[in-house]
């Protein structure tokens, strides 16, 4: 069932120029998922340089993280009250800043505080570009508009470990924060100037809904996040990582339940889940989160222990995906706009579910690299035709009055499954080199990964780790295939297009 539109709000105003606009928050979408990645190639450099600890510096990426999941449903939520470019403005100013005071830190515990700002910035970020995008484009034109910021997710996860490398060996660690200054002051003045101001609407702010979705999504988010260091049990006194868990799902269903009883205005209306699609996609890009961020652990590991290569030349494994899926990007958005998307989607995502099992049976110590990069190929073609119709589908329906509200759970549940992916493949990786090499103990970094390249008595004990560890991901996209293979197509593909896209279309 379709959620009913509001016509008032519905309308995209003629005046408005949506291709400038999108591109502007492009570049801010950018920046942040840069951040996300870029960070893990530089720890070693911080951990020497800083005199810190493993266990502390994980806490680097760790609390960034939680900052950027844990207020994703409230930033979505204050954007439909505010303004989606006043919230977007002020978590990219907010952004930078933090970039600035990570670069110029010299204690850990510093950086680490700087980094709960930068992923405090990155949610009032986030949203704002899915919801502006719902607001200034109209139905048949929103696919070429997802699919740029689909494309932007991609070229970012290559981009991130590359830059990173590159900063970090030739200027120091700091100026992987650094650089985000002049990229910030320039996408903050593109913003300022080309995305409209766009009406708001009068929410009444439901703050019991506002603790317990921020408690129960950081207890959860915490507990996943930390297992794997704690070895899923006791972490100080009673707290243990399992009682965390299930204290957050408990808080989340009472946020659930005390969202259906608010006879009020509930931070997340119950109702959105009424459109079948956006329940669907919601599930549907869990999945991908997961399986992407969980496939790049085993893959990079392998490519540096087994195989000897340098983090920035791991990294150019991902070129053929980045380049692929950017060629795609074009060509997939106006496929988008003109057919029912279970088909585009549930292409992309079982390619993407074949990509990685591919990967699996040819990750092998002596395998020659053009082998790997045929499935990374394959991925690049599945990330061309998931991120767009995804986001689409999830958004086409939503009333305008509630587009930030929509881009605010899509993008939870994505940065949820991320998390989860992230957990699970350690718990996996850890398993399986506990089978194959019962002989090392700890993990990677156990099996001599911390030295550098592995001793050849190990490298197949190694490499059928990963490659095995690349199943799960691969089975949880299984589970999205079969959500957007139970996509309804839009109302808009039996119909003309409106007067009101023409100004847009010649934008």
């Amino acid at each position: 069932m379709a959620i009913p539109q509001d016509s008032q709000h519905d309308r995209v105003r003629p005046e408005i120029r949506p291709w400038p606009a999108l591109w502007a928050l492009v570049l801010g979408f950018f920046m942040i998922l840069v951040d996300s990645t870029i960070v893990s190639v530089a720890t070693p450099a911080i951990l020497k340089d800083l005199g810190s600890d493993v266990g502390t510096v994980v806490w680097v990426t760790s609390a960034y993280l939680l900052a950027y999941a844990v207020p994703l449903l409230i930033t979505g939520r204050l954007g439909d009250r505010i303004g989606p470019k006043k919230l977007y403005l002020t978590g990219l100013a907010v952004f930078t800043l933090a970039s600035v005071w990570c670069g110029l830190t010299n204690s850990i515990e510093m950086l680490i505080v700087a980094r709960v700002f930068q992923g405090l910035g990155a949610s009032m970020m986030t949203p704002q570009t899915m919801a502006v995008i719902t607001r200034i484009f109209p139905p048949n034109q929103r696919g070429r508009a997802m699919s740029l910021w689909g494309a932007t997710a991609g070229v970012a996860t290559l981009v991130g470990p590359i830059l990173g490398g590159v900063l970090v060996d030739g200027l120091g660690w700091q100026w992987i924060f650094f650089i985000n200054a002049p990229v910030g002051v320039v996408g903050f003045f593109l913003a300022l100037r080309l995305v409209p101001d766009l009406p708001t609407h009068e929410h009444k702010f439901d703050l019991i809904g506002v603790v317990l979705s921020a408690a129960g999504l950081f207890l959860l988010v915490f507990g996943i996040q930390e297992g794997q260091k704690y070895h899923w049990g006791k972490i100080t006194g009673p707290i243990s990582v399992w009682g965390l868990i299930i204290a957050g799902v408990v808080v989340l269903a009472a946020f659930v339940i005390w969202q259906a009883r608010n006879k009020g205005e509930p931070l997340l209306p119950l109702g959105l889940f009424k459109d079948r699609n956006f329940s669907l996609a919601n599930v549907a890009i869990t999945t991908v989160g997961f399986a992407i961020t969980a496939m790049a652990f085993p893959l990079m590991l392998w490519a540096q222990a087994v195989r000897g290569l340098s983090p920035t030349r791991s990294a150019l494994l991902l070129v053929p995906m980045a380049v692929i899926s950017g060629a795609l990007a074009p060509f997939v958005g106006r496929l988008v706009d003109r057919t029912p998307p279970r088909f585009i989607a549930g292409f992309g995502l079982a390619c993407c579910a074949g990509s990685m099992f591919w990967m699996s049976q040819v990750i092998e110590p002596d395998v020659p690299i053009w082998q790997l990069l045929l499935p990374i190929a394959l991925l690049g073609v599945a990330n061309g035709f998931m991120w767009a119709p995804l986001g689409t589908t999830a958004t086409r329906n939503l009333p305008m009055h509630q587009a930030g509200a929509g881009a605010g759970v899509y993008n939870t549940t994505r940065q949820v499954g991320a998390v989860l992916g992230s957990a699970s493949i350690a718990v996996l990786m850890e398993s399986r080199l506990a089978h194959n090499l019962p002989g090392m103990s700890g993990g990677a970094s156990g099996a001599g990964f911390s030295s550098g390249r592995l001793p050849a008595i190990v490298r197949q004990g190694f490499s059928d780790s990963m490659a095995q560890s690349l199943v799960l991901p691969a089975l949880v996209l299984l589970i999205g295939l079969v959500a957007a293979l139970l996509f309804v197509a839009p109302s808009h593909l039996q119909k003309q297009p409106t007067a009101a896209s023409e100004p847009a279309e010649a934008s």
